[in-house]
Protein backbone atom coordinates (compact mmCIF):
# COMPACT_ATOMS: atom_id res chain seq x y z
CA UNK A 1 0.00 0.00 0.00
CA UNK A 2 1.11 3.12 -0.93
CA UNK A 3 0.73 6.63 0.60
CA UNK A 4 -1.93 7.74 -1.71
CA UNK A 5 -4.04 4.77 -1.00
CA UNK A 6 -3.37 5.27 3.01
CA UNK A 7 -7.38 6.08 4.90
CA UNK A 8 -7.31 5.10 8.41
CA UNK A 9 -10.95 3.61 9.18
CA UNK A 10 -10.01 3.29 12.94
CA UNK A 11 -10.99 5.37 15.61
CA UNK A 12 -8.76 4.56 18.62
CA UNK A 13 -9.54 6.20 21.74
CA UNK A 14 -6.73 8.43 23.40
CA UNK A 15 -7.27 9.11 27.25
CA UNK A 16 -8.30 12.80 27.63
CA UNK A 17 -9.99 13.28 24.26
CA UNK A 18 -13.70 14.24 23.74
CA UNK A 19 -15.85 14.40 20.93
CA UNK A 20 -16.34 17.92 20.15
CA UNK A 21 -19.69 19.91 19.77
CA UNK A 22 -21.92 18.82 17.16
CA UNK A 23 -22.43 22.27 15.96
CA UNK A 24 -19.24 22.48 14.25
CA UNK A 25 -19.40 22.24 10.16
CA UNK A 26 -18.38 18.67 8.89
CA UNK A 27 -18.51 16.74 5.60
CA UNK A 28 -20.81 14.70 5.45
CA UNK A 29 -18.89 11.71 4.41
CA UNK A 30 -16.88 11.49 7.15
CA UNK A 31 -14.04 9.48 5.74
CA UNK A 32 -13.16 12.29 3.91
CA UNK A 33 -12.01 15.47 4.99
CA UNK A 34 -12.59 19.02 3.06
CA UNK A 35 -10.14 21.53 3.07
CA UNK A 36 -8.91 24.88 2.75
CA UNK A 37 -5.34 26.48 2.57
CA UNK A 38 -4.70 30.03 3.24
CA UNK A 39 -1.07 30.68 1.93
CA UNK A 40 0.31 28.53 -0.69
CA UNK A 41 4.11 29.73 -0.67
CA UNK A 42 6.51 27.93 -0.01
CA UNK A 43 5.54 26.09 3.13
CA UNK A 44 1.99 25.81 1.98
CA UNK A 45 2.70 23.88 -0.86
CA UNK A 46 4.61 21.23 1.44
CA UNK A 47 1.40 21.01 3.37
CA UNK A 48 -0.66 21.13 -0.20
CA UNK A 49 2.05 18.08 -1.65
CA UNK A 50 0.71 15.83 1.39
CA UNK A 51 -3.00 16.80 1.13
CA UNK A 52 -2.84 15.39 -2.69
CA UNK A 53 -1.32 12.11 -1.93
CA UNK A 54 -4.59 11.44 0.39
CA UNK A 55 -7.72 9.89 -0.77
CA UNK A 56 -9.42 11.13 2.27
CA UNK A 57 -8.41 14.82 2.00
CA UNK A 58 -10.24 16.79 -0.79
CA UNK A 59 -8.55 20.46 -0.84
CA UNK A 60 -11.70 22.63 -1.62
CA UNK A 61 -10.02 25.94 -2.13
CA UNK A 62 -7.40 28.10 -1.43
CA UNK A 63 -5.82 31.58 -1.10
CA UNK A 64 -2.99 33.56 -1.50
CA UNK A 65 -2.87 37.40 -2.68
CA UNK A 66 0.77 36.32 -5.07
CA UNK A 67 -0.29 34.95 -8.59
CA UNK A 68 3.64 33.69 -8.71
CA UNK A 69 2.53 31.38 -5.27
CA UNK A 70 -1.21 30.70 -7.04
CA UNK A 71 0.53 29.56 -10.29
CA UNK A 72 3.06 26.88 -8.36
CA UNK A 73 0.32 25.62 -6.73
CA UNK A 74 -1.87 24.72 -9.52
CA UNK A 75 0.82 22.81 -10.78
CA UNK A 76 0.56 20.50 -7.90
CA UNK A 77 -3.00 19.75 -8.98
CA UNK A 78 -2.16 19.10 -12.59
CA UNK A 79 0.40 16.91 -11.94
CA UNK A 80 -1.18 15.31 -9.57
CA UNK A 81 -4.27 14.79 -11.47
CA UNK A 82 -6.71 16.35 -9.63
CA UNK A 83 -9.53 18.78 -9.93
CA UNK A 84 -8.09 22.78 -9.25
CA UNK A 85 -9.49 24.24 -6.37
CA UNK A 86 -11.79 27.50 -6.06
CA UNK A 87 -8.80 30.18 -5.44
CA UNK A 88 -9.01 33.55 -3.25
CA UNK A 89 -7.12 36.42 -4.20
CA UNK A 90 -6.86 39.95 -4.55
CA UNK A 91 -6.31 41.51 -1.14
CA UNK A 92 -5.68 40.38 2.44
CA UNK A 93 -9.03 40.19 3.60
CA UNK A 94 -9.64 37.58 0.83
CA UNK A 95 -9.40 34.76 3.21
CA UNK A 96 -12.70 35.67 4.78
CA UNK A 97 -14.17 34.18 1.96
CA UNK A 98 -12.77 31.07 1.92
CA UNK A 99 -13.94 30.69 5.30
CA UNK A 100 -17.34 31.59 4.27
CA UNK A 101 -17.59 28.27 2.30
CA UNK A 102 -20.13 25.84 3.76
CA UNK A 103 -17.86 22.60 2.56
CA UNK A 104 -14.66 23.43 4.08
CA UNK A 105 -14.02 21.30 7.61
CA UNK A 106 -10.66 22.72 8.55
CA UNK A 107 -8.19 24.99 7.26
CA UNK A 108 -3.75 24.82 7.00
CA UNK A 109 -2.49 28.06 7.40
CA UNK A 110 0.55 28.73 6.15
CA UNK A 111 1.07 32.72 5.51
CA UNK A 112 3.77 34.85 7.27
CA UNK A 113 3.93 34.92 11.05
CA UNK A 114 1.74 38.71 11.30
CA UNK A 115 -1.17 37.26 10.01
CA UNK A 116 -1.67 33.82 11.78
CA UNK A 117 -4.00 35.59 14.94
CA UNK A 118 -6.49 37.37 12.96
CA UNK A 119 -6.89 34.19 10.67
CA UNK A 120 -6.72 31.58 13.20
CA UNK A 121 -9.90 33.84 15.09
CA UNK A 122 -11.80 33.90 11.99
CA UNK A 123 -11.16 29.93 10.91
CA UNK A 124 -12.05 29.23 14.68
CA UNK A 125 -15.47 31.80 14.49
CA UNK A 126 -16.20 29.82 11.35
CA UNK A 127 -16.31 26.25 12.64
CA UNK A 128 -13.12 25.47 10.81
CA UNK A 129 -10.70 23.20 12.49
CA UNK A 130 -7.40 25.08 12.62
CA UNK A 131 -3.84 23.82 11.89
CA UNK A 132 -1.76 26.78 11.76
CA UNK A 133 1.92 26.72 10.91
CA UNK A 134 4.33 28.62 13.59
CA UNK A 135 3.82 30.95 15.30
CA UNK A 136 0.04 31.77 17.33
CA UNK A 137 0.55 35.25 17.66
CA UNK A 138 3.11 38.57 18.05
CA UNK A 139 2.53 39.72 21.47
CA UNK A 140 1.18 37.76 24.52
CA UNK A 141 -1.71 39.37 24.54
CA UNK A 142 -2.44 37.48 21.08
CA UNK A 143 -1.78 34.83 22.83
CA UNK A 144 -4.51 35.23 25.08
CA UNK A 145 -6.86 36.34 22.26
CA UNK A 146 -6.61 33.37 20.26
CA UNK A 147 -7.49 31.47 23.61
CA UNK A 148 -10.72 33.62 24.47
CA UNK A 149 -11.98 32.71 21.06
CA UNK A 150 -11.37 28.99 21.17
CA UNK A 151 -13.30 29.28 24.65
CA UNK A 152 -15.75 30.76 23.20
CA UNK A 153 -16.02 28.28 20.04
CA UNK A 154 -13.99 25.05 21.41
CA UNK A 155 -12.97 24.90 17.73
CA UNK A 156 -9.46 23.13 17.80
CA UNK A 157 -6.59 24.95 17.33
CA UNK A 158 -3.28 22.84 16.19
CA UNK A 159 0.13 24.59 15.89
CA UNK A 160 2.05 22.32 12.51
CA UNK A 161 5.20 21.93 14.53
CA UNK A 162 6.68 18.81 12.59
CA UNK A 163 9.46 18.09 14.97
CA UNK A 164 7.35 16.70 17.52
CA UNK A 165 6.85 13.91 14.88
CA UNK A 166 10.65 13.48 14.13
CA UNK A 167 12.16 10.06 14.06
CA UNK A 168 15.00 10.26 16.94
CA UNK A 169 12.69 12.99 18.75
CA UNK A 170 9.54 10.21 19.13
CA UNK A 171 12.50 7.52 20.15
CA UNK A 172 14.06 9.22 23.26
CA UNK A 173 10.42 9.96 23.78
CA UNK A 174 9.41 6.25 23.96
CA UNK A 175 12.75 5.68 26.56
CA UNK A 176 11.62 8.68 28.27
CA UNK A 177 8.18 7.08 28.57
CA UNK A 178 10.26 3.94 30.06
CA UNK A 179 12.40 5.41 31.95
CA UNK A 180 15.54 4.39 30.06
CA UNK A 181 17.09 7.69 31.09
CA UNK A 182 15.90 7.87 34.90
CA UNK A 183 13.91 10.40 36.14
CA UNK A 184 14.43 13.63 33.88
CA UNK A 185 16.15 16.99 35.27
CA UNK A 186 17.42 18.92 32.39
CA UNK A 187 16.43 19.07 28.60
CA UNK A 188 17.46 21.48 25.55
CA UNK A 189 16.63 22.37 21.90
CA UNK A 190 16.14 24.89 19.78
CA UNK A 191 16.52 26.03 16.25
CA UNK A 192 20.08 26.01 15.31
CA UNK A 193 20.25 26.47 11.66
CA UNK A 194 21.82 28.52 9.13
CA UNK A 195 19.39 30.60 7.63
CA UNK A 196 21.34 32.97 5.92
CA UNK A 197 20.56 31.79 2.48
CA UNK A 198 16.95 31.81 3.10
CA UNK A 199 16.80 35.47 4.24
CA UNK A 200 18.31 36.85 1.34
CA UNK A 201 18.06 36.28 -2.09
CA UNK A 202 18.24 37.98 -5.54
CA UNK A 203 14.73 38.36 -6.66
CA UNK A 204 15.19 35.57 -8.64
CA UNK A 205 16.26 32.25 -6.42
CA UNK A 206 14.77 31.27 -3.46
CA UNK A 207 17.85 30.79 -1.46
CA UNK A 208 21.57 31.06 -2.00
CA UNK A 209 22.31 33.56 -3.81
CA UNK A 210 21.67 37.77 -3.19
CA UNK A 211 21.71 39.66 -0.28
CA UNK A 212 18.40 41.78 -0.56
CA UNK A 213 15.28 41.52 1.58
CA UNK A 214 12.08 42.63 1.40
CA UNK A 215 8.95 42.84 -1.18
CA UNK A 216 11.36 42.59 -4.55
CA UNK A 217 12.84 39.51 -3.22
CA UNK A 218 11.17 36.04 -3.71
CA UNK A 219 10.29 33.57 -0.68
CA UNK A 220 10.79 34.14 2.89
CA UNK A 221 13.12 36.80 2.12
CA UNK A 222 9.98 38.54 1.53
CA UNK A 223 8.89 38.60 5.07
CA UNK A 224 10.89 36.68 7.68
CA UNK A 225 14.38 38.43 7.25
CA UNK A 226 12.35 42.05 8.55
CA UNK A 227 11.84 40.36 12.09
CA UNK A 228 15.59 40.17 12.63
CA UNK A 229 15.48 44.18 12.10
CA UNK A 230 12.79 44.66 14.24
CA UNK A 231 12.69 42.45 16.93
CA UNK A 232 15.67 40.49 19.61
CA UNK A 233 14.21 37.45 20.97
CA UNK A 234 14.11 34.02 20.35
CA UNK A 235 11.51 34.32 16.85
CA UNK A 236 11.00 30.76 16.33
CA UNK A 237 11.00 28.79 19.76
CA UNK A 238 9.00 26.33 18.77
CA UNK A 239 11.15 23.70 16.94
CA UNK A 240 12.94 23.07 20.26
CA UNK A 241 9.94 24.38 22.70
CA UNK A 242 7.39 21.89 21.51
CA UNK A 243 9.32 18.12 21.74
CA UNK A 244 10.62 19.19 25.14
CA UNK A 245 7.41 19.91 26.40
CA UNK A 246 6.73 16.29 25.50
CA UNK A 247 9.43 15.07 27.57
CA UNK A 248 8.28 16.24 31.06
CA UNK A 249 4.36 16.53 30.38
CA UNK A 250 3.99 20.79 30.17
CA UNK A 251 0.93 21.68 30.53
CA UNK A 252 -0.30 17.93 31.73
CA UNK A 253 1.27 17.44 35.24
CA UNK A 254 3.93 19.92 34.53
CA UNK A 255 4.44 23.62 33.60
CA UNK A 256 6.92 26.18 32.57
CA UNK A 257 6.80 28.71 35.60
CA UNK A 258 9.06 31.22 33.95
CA UNK A 259 11.95 32.14 31.67
CA UNK A 260 14.93 34.31 31.20
CA UNK A 261 17.21 35.06 27.50
CA UNK A 262 19.99 36.96 27.12
CA UNK A 263 21.19 37.33 23.33
CA UNK A 264 24.94 37.79 21.61
CA UNK A 265 25.57 40.62 19.83
CA UNK A 266 24.51 40.88 16.13
CA UNK A 267 27.39 40.82 13.45
CA UNK A 268 26.32 37.22 11.38
CA UNK A 269 23.86 38.83 9.15
CA UNK A 270 26.46 42.04 8.30
CA UNK A 271 29.19 39.76 7.67
CA UNK A 272 26.98 37.61 5.41
CA UNK A 273 26.02 40.87 2.98
CA UNK A 274 29.60 41.95 2.82
CA UNK A 275 30.83 38.61 1.80
CA UNK A 276 28.02 37.90 -1.08
CA UNK A 277 27.72 41.26 -2.12
CA UNK A 278 30.30 43.30 -1.08
CA UNK A 279 28.92 47.22 -1.00
CA UNK A 280 25.42 46.50 -0.94
CA UNK A 281 23.00 49.25 1.19
CA UNK A 282 21.81 46.10 2.82
CA UNK A 283 25.17 45.99 4.92
CA UNK A 284 24.25 49.20 6.65
CA UNK A 285 20.68 47.96 8.08
CA UNK A 286 20.69 47.41 11.91
CA UNK A 287 19.62 44.01 12.89
CA UNK A 288 18.47 44.45 16.01
CA UNK A 289 17.97 40.23 16.80
CA UNK A 290 21.57 39.51 18.53
CA UNK A 291 22.92 36.25 16.23
CA UNK A 292 22.49 33.46 19.28
CA UNK A 293 18.98 33.99 21.32
CA UNK A 294 19.65 31.79 24.58
CA UNK A 295 16.74 31.16 26.57
CA UNK A 296 16.04 29.30 30.01
CA UNK A 297 12.96 27.94 31.76
CA UNK A 298 12.40 26.87 34.96
CA UNK A 299 8.94 24.04 35.33
CA UNK A 300 7.07 23.30 38.57
CA UNK A 301 8.19 19.90 39.14
CA UNK A 302 12.15 20.74 39.12
CA UNK A 303 13.70 20.58 35.79
CA UNK A 304 15.49 23.38 33.36
CA UNK A 305 15.13 23.89 30.02
CA UNK A 306 17.66 25.69 27.54
CA UNK A 307 16.36 27.09 23.92
CA UNK A 308 18.39 28.33 21.43
CA UNK A 309 17.96 30.21 18.51
CA UNK A 310 20.89 30.43 15.90
CA UNK A 311 20.38 30.82 12.55
CA UNK A 312 22.59 34.21 11.59
CA UNK A 313 25.95 32.50 11.22
CA UNK A 314 27.85 29.26 9.36
CA UNK A 315 26.59 26.03 11.21
CA UNK A 316 26.07 22.48 9.97
CA UNK A 317 22.04 22.18 11.07
CA UNK A 318 20.98 20.90 14.84
CA UNK A 319 17.89 21.34 16.50
CA UNK A 320 20.37 20.71 19.69
CA UNK A 321 18.53 18.31 21.59
CA UNK A 322 19.75 17.43 24.91
CA UNK A 323 17.46 15.24 27.66
CA UNK A 324 19.48 13.98 30.62
CA UNK A 325 18.38 12.32 33.69
CA UNK A 326 19.64 10.19 36.99
CA UNK A 327 20.25 6.92 34.48
CA UNK A 328 21.38 8.81 31.52
CA UNK A 329 21.30 11.38 28.69
CA UNK A 330 20.67 11.78 24.47
CA UNK A 331 22.49 14.41 23.06
CA UNK A 332 21.21 15.37 19.71
CA UNK A 333 24.65 17.44 18.36
CA UNK A 334 27.03 14.10 18.96
CA UNK A 335 24.34 11.77 17.91
CA UNK A 336 24.99 10.19 21.31
CA UNK A 337 23.67 8.14 23.92
CA UNK A 338 24.88 7.16 27.31
CA UNK A 339 23.03 4.91 30.05
CA UNK A 340 24.73 3.98 33.29
CA UNK A 341 25.19 0.70 33.44
CA UNK A 342 23.94 -0.29 30.23
CA UNK A 343 26.09 1.72 28.10
CA UNK A 344 29.22 -0.64 25.85
CA UNK A 345 31.30 1.16 27.56
CA UNK A 346 31.89 3.18 31.09
CA UNK A 347 31.88 6.64 30.31
CA UNK A 348 32.45 6.79 26.82
CA UNK A 349 29.11 7.63 24.48
CA UNK A 350 26.82 4.75 22.62
CA UNK A 351 25.89 5.73 18.74
CA UNK A 352 21.91 7.22 19.28
CA UNK A 353 21.08 5.07 16.31
CA UNK A 354 21.41 2.12 18.27
CA UNK A 355 19.32 2.91 20.85
CA UNK A 356 17.04 4.54 18.89
CA UNK A 357 16.52 1.53 16.70
CA UNK A 358 15.28 -0.43 19.66
CA UNK A 359 12.98 2.26 21.19
CA UNK A 360 11.94 3.47 17.49
CA UNK A 361 8.29 4.57 18.55
CA UNK A 362 5.30 2.48 17.39
CA UNK A 363 4.10 5.45 15.14
CA UNK A 364 7.11 5.36 13.42
CA UNK A 365 7.28 1.77 12.55
CA UNK A 366 3.65 1.39 11.71
CA UNK A 367 3.57 4.42 9.05
CA UNK A 368 7.25 4.40 8.15
CA UNK A 369 6.22 3.58 4.43
CA UNK A 370 3.14 5.94 4.49
CA UNK A 371 5.89 8.98 5.59
CA UNK A 372 8.74 7.91 2.66
CA UNK A 373 8.79 10.94 0.78
CA UNK A 374 7.53 13.41 2.66
CA UNK A 375 9.16 16.78 3.62
CA UNK A 376 11.57 16.73 6.25
CA UNK A 377 12.77 13.49 6.47
CA UNK A 378 8.83 12.27 6.61
CA UNK A 379 8.00 14.18 9.89
CA UNK A 380 5.76 16.37 7.48
CA UNK A 381 3.66 13.30 7.22
CA UNK A 382 2.78 12.53 10.60
CA UNK A 383 1.69 15.82 11.81
CA UNK A 384 -0.62 16.52 8.84
CA UNK A 385 -2.17 12.90 9.49
CA UNK A 386 -2.29 14.29 13.21
CA UNK A 387 -4.51 17.00 12.25
CA UNK A 388 -6.44 14.99 9.10
CA UNK A 389 -7.13 12.55 11.74
CA UNK A 390 -8.18 14.58 14.32
CA UNK A 391 -11.14 16.36 11.79
CA UNK A 392 -12.01 13.55 10.59
CA UNK A 393 -12.59 11.76 14.21
CA UNK A 394 -14.25 14.58 15.39
CA UNK A 395 -11.44 14.78 18.00
CA UNK A 396 -9.09 16.99 20.03
CA UNK A 397 -6.03 17.79 18.07
CA UNK A 398 -2.86 15.66 18.86
CA UNK A 399 -1.16 19.46 20.10
CA UNK A 400 -4.11 20.83 21.24
CA UNK A 401 -4.13 25.01 21.94
CA UNK A 402 -2.56 24.97 24.99
CA UNK A 403 0.70 23.64 23.98
CA UNK A 404 0.49 25.47 20.32
CA UNK A 405 0.26 28.91 23.03
CA UNK A 406 2.81 27.61 25.38
CA UNK A 407 5.61 26.86 22.87
CA UNK A 408 4.68 29.96 20.62
CA UNK A 409 4.44 32.51 23.89
CA UNK A 410 8.27 31.95 24.34
CA UNK A 411 8.63 34.54 21.31
CA UNK A 412 7.35 37.70 23.13
CA UNK A 413 8.63 36.56 26.35
CA UNK A 414 12.50 36.38 25.59
CA UNK A 415 11.62 39.55 23.77
CA UNK A 416 10.38 41.15 27.24
CA UNK A 417 13.36 39.65 29.28
CA UNK A 418 15.89 41.08 26.75
CA UNK A 419 14.48 44.20 26.72
CA UNK A 420 14.11 44.33 30.57
CA UNK A 421 17.75 43.63 30.78
CA UNK A 422 17.83 40.12 30.97
CA UNK A 423 14.92 40.30 33.89
CA UNK A 424 12.82 36.72 34.32
CA UNK A 425 9.74 36.57 33.08
CA UNK A 426 6.49 35.06 34.84
CA UNK A 427 5.02 32.40 32.03
CA UNK A 428 1.44 32.50 31.31
CA UNK A 429 -0.62 29.28 32.27
CA UNK A 430 -2.97 29.18 29.24
CA UNK A 431 -4.46 25.64 31.38
CA UNK A 432 -5.83 28.55 34.20
CA UNK A 433 -4.49 25.77 36.45
CA UNK A 434 -6.22 22.74 34.33
CA UNK A 435 -2.54 21.28 33.96
CA UNK A 436 -2.56 20.00 37.29
CA UNK A 437 -4.79 17.43 36.05
CA UNK A 438 -4.45 17.23 32.36
CA UNK A 439 -2.60 13.76 31.09
CA UNK A 440 0.14 13.64 28.34
CA UNK A 441 -1.97 11.87 25.36
CA UNK A 442 0.55 12.46 22.91
CA UNK A 443 1.28 9.76 20.35
CA UNK A 444 1.16 7.35 23.79
CA UNK A 445 0.33 4.52 20.99
CA UNK A 446 0.34 4.04 16.65
CA UNK A 447 -3.06 5.46 16.85
CA UNK A 448 -1.98 7.87 13.92
CA UNK A 449 -2.14 10.70 16.47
Amino acid sequence: MDRRQFVTNSAVGMAGLTILPSGLLFAKNADKVRLGYIGVGLRGRNHIGEGLLRDDVEIVAICDIQESSLKYCRAQFVKAKKKLPAEYTGGLDAYKKLLDRKDIDGVIIATPWQFHKEQSIAAMRAGKYVGCEVIAGITEQDHWDILKVYDETKVPYMTLENVCYRRDVMAALNMARQNIFGELVHLEGGYQHDLRGVLFNDGKSFSGKGAEFGPATVGEAQWRTQWNVDRDGDIYPTHGAGPVMNYIDINRGNSFTNLVSFSSKSIGLHNYIDKVSPGNKNSKVKFKNGDVTTTMINCANGETVVLSHDTHLPRPYSLGFRVQGTEGIWMDVAESVYIEGKSKNYDQWDKASEWFEKYDHPLWKKFEKFAEGAGHGGMDWFVFNGFIEAVKQKKQTPIDVYDSLTMSVITPLSEKSLKDGNAPQKFPDFTKGKWKERKNTFALDDSGF
